[in-house]
């Protein structure tokens, strides 16, 4: 199966897609062995993250990543932006609250997460 990219990330149909997901739990050996199992992702550690391959060339990636703290069990999306700082701000003025400010990861860029007004979590992305 192939997605095609043009198309998800074509400025007129979606400025701000989805880019990657997140999946969080106590024991990421168990956590990969049972997606791995559920949906036949390809998946393999990589420092404090498990990268998930779902096997659809074009499809967004994925991690399974244990924090060793609250949260423990999670799920989240990332939505790519232009300016990190100028969508959280944007977020709190409608009533979200930054729960992670951002953070700069060497090579990946940067990520932050915000609660919405009914308190789930989103990911923001800025490369």
């Amino acid at each position: 199966m192939t997605v095609d990219r043009d198309f998800l990330y074509d400025s007129e149909i979606m400025a701000n897609p989805i880019v990657h997901f997140e999946i969080g739990c106590r024991d990421r050996t168990k956590t990969a062995e049972f997606y791995s199992a559920l949906f036949d992702w390809k998946i393999q550690e990589q420092g404090p993250a498990s990268n998930i391959d779902t096997g659809v060339t074009g499809a967004i990636s994925g991690h399974i990543t244990a924090l060793g703290h609250e949260p423990e069990h999670y799920t989240i999306f990332y939505v790519q932006v232009e300016d990190i700082r100028a969508s959280l701000k944007k977020a709190e003025s409608l009533g979200g609250k930054t729960l992670v400010p951002p953070i700069t990861l060497p090579g990946a860029g940067t990520f932050a997460w915000f609660a919405d007004t009914e308190g789930n979590t989103v990911g923001l992305s800025q490369r």
